[in-house]
């Protein structure tokens, strides 16, 4: 489930409605959000904007990542408001899950729209 959910978080970006190209300049990349823009940090919301919600282990997996190098970079995502991070209980196994808030879902599309515009910037120059 967590790999179908990054896979389909990879067709997400690729399938967003075009934006016409804004005018980048190179200052424009050190704007990028640095929270977002870690390979983990990204990796976990890309995943969540691909499924509703996504359990610990499911990411864990999905990103191959150490259950303390997941706390420490969900936890930078839940303590910006990007990610809610719900814990309980089935029986006496405890169980988090992750799914994006609202605010994670406009910082992750804002993102998006900046790396499409970063990249259209770079392909017209070497034009």
């Amino acid at each position: 489930m967590a790999a179908r959910a990054l896979r389909n978080s990879q067709s997400v970006a690729r399938t967003r409605v075009q934006q016409p190209a804004r005018r980048v300049e190179p200052r424009d990349a050190q704007q990028l959000d640095r929270l977002i823009h870690d390979r983990v940090r990204l990796g976990i919301l890309s995943a969540l904007a691909a499924a509703e919600v996504l359990s610990f282990g499911d990411l864990k997996s999905a990103l191959e990542l150490s259950d303390g190098n997941l706390s420490v970079h969900a936890r930078k995502l839940e303590d910006a408001g990007y990610v809610v991070c719900e814990k309980s209980f089935a029986g006496r196994t405890p169980r988090t899950e992750f799914r994006l808030a609202p605010a994670g879902r406009r910082a992750f599309e804002k993102y998006l729209d900046h790396m499409d515009a970063l990249i259209a910037a770079a392909r017209k120059a070497k034009a």
